[in-house]
């Protein structure tokens, strides 16, 4: 490698905006390419028409443009093989991100739930529907007391999990599921016991060998609504630090959690390099895992990568090569808030291109998610949630008031938010 690192982030949305944002600030960087990368994401680096599961195209992209690091952003090309195309046909590259076996922590909520169970990891009792097992399956959903847990097996965008009140139409929507309703990802479906607390995220980067780096912890807000009300949506916001995530807390996460994944991963022969989010819910002082991803969290890393104090660049690298062991990550002792301005209609239908006005007029941290740019040069709307503005704070009021501040200086055509990101915390 030279003393300058190429790299190549995969991802569009507000996630890959972040980090973009953060490894922008790096001197070790020399050229970053983000693919495809969106309307903000030109101002941290080059953007690079390509998909990330296009394994050929990106795979072209890594010799082409002498790229010495890749780093994925979300889960589907992770899930499909990307890190063994990439051995094979750009060997000696490092990468940030799981292989397929390692990815299957969250290609498969099944294998998952297997995973804690092998290693003592505490979640939520749960039981695989299949096709087969369809009468067992329906005697454990009675056995439970509402509300009933239902999650596709599979990746199903975010929309595979539902959580139902009635018996009788969970028994239903069991039935739904395995007939296709999610297509491939409900062929089995995983029923789990209802956890009732207040969740929070917890990210590490893990290099293979047993190191790991906790990063700082965040809390996202995932309904459409104030006050938690109305349809579940890939996120309105989040915060960072979390109040309950105090020490005590984070000692419990790390010995029964952390350190139990990493090791399991070890012990079962998955050379896992990268993120692993781990969806944690607190259940009166004890830490329970929802969910295992294997990349960052969106929108928790709009406020994790600002509250990284150090250089990320020299971590990401370490991880790639399986030497994180003497790397320090270091964290800006002030509150980060995220806000999301998202389209009029989502997470239903809603309409694209309309014109994103105030954007020059802002001091602070925007980041882009489904932004583009038009064919006069102009910054326009090309998803449902559009950006996040980013502020900090000495705590959570200060920086929420901050960013709903810069939010009300930018404006579009249908722009909607949530008004009370971080209040349930104060």
């Amino acid at each position: 490698m030279s003393d300058k690192l190429n790299v190549l982030l995969l991802g569009s949305g507000g996630r890959e905006a972040a980090i973009a944002w953060k490894l922008n600030q790096s001197p070790l960087l020399g050229q970053l390419f983000i693919a495809p990368g969106n309307a903000g994401t030109q101002a941290s680096g080059t953007n690079v028409a390509i998909k990330p599961t296009d394994f050929e195209a990106v795979a072209k992209t890594v010799k082409e443009l002498d790229i010495d690091l890749v780093i994925a952003g979300n889960e589907d090309p992770l899930v499909g093989g990307l890190r063994e195309a990439l051995a094979v046909s750009c060997p000696g590259v490092p990468m940030v991100g799981p292989g397929a076996d390692g990815a299957a922590l969250e290609g498969s909520k099944d294998f998952a739930k297997d995973f804690m169970g092998r290693h003592g990891i505490p979640t939520a009792r749960h039981f695989t529907a299949t096709g087969a097992n369809i009468d067992e399956a329906r005697a454990f959903l009675r056995s439970l007391k509402a509300p009933y847990v239902l999650k596709a097996d599979g990746l199903a965008a975010g929309k595979g999990v539902l959580i139902i009140d009635n018996i009788d139409e969970a028994v239903r929507s069991l039935d739904e599921m395995l007939a296709g309703q999610f297509g491939a990802a409900s062929a089995k479906v995983v029923i789990e016991e209802f956890l009732k607390g207040i969740e929070c995220s917890v990210f590490v980067l893990t290099d293979g060998t047993g190191s790991y780096r906790i990063l700082p912890v965040a809390k996202d807000y995932k309904r459409v609504g104030d006050g938690d009300t109305g349809l579940n949506t890939g996120g309105m916001g989040s915060v960072s630090p979390v109040p309950f995530a105090d020490e005590t807390f984070m000692a419990k996460v790390e010995e029964r959690i952390v350190k139990p994944t990493v090791e399991g991963l070890k012990a079962e022969g998955i050379d896992y390099r990268g993120f692993i989010f781990l969806g944690l819910i607190n259940v009166e002082g004890e830490p329970m895992v929802i969910e295992y991803n294997v990349r960052m969290g969106d929108p928790e890393t709009e406020v994790v990568m600002p509250r990284i104090a150090s250089d990320l660049l020299p971590a990401l690298v370490a991880t790639a090569e399986g030497k994180l062991g003497d790397i320090r990550i270091e964290e800006d002792p002030r509150t980060a808030v995220a806000v999301m301005a998202v389209s009029g209609g989502y997470p239903g239908s809603y309409p694209k291109g309309k014109v994103i006005e105030g954007l020059d007029s802002v001091d602070g941290i925007v980041f882009h998610a489904g932004t583009a740019t038009d064919a006069e040069g102009r910054t326009v709307t090309s998803g449902g949630r559009v950006l996040a503005a980013v502020a900090y704070g000495d705590d959570i009021a200060g920086a929420a008031a901050a960013a709903y501040d810069m939010l009300g200086k930018i404006t579009f055509d249908g722009k909607y938010n949530r008004r009370d990101i971080g209040k349930d915390l104060v």
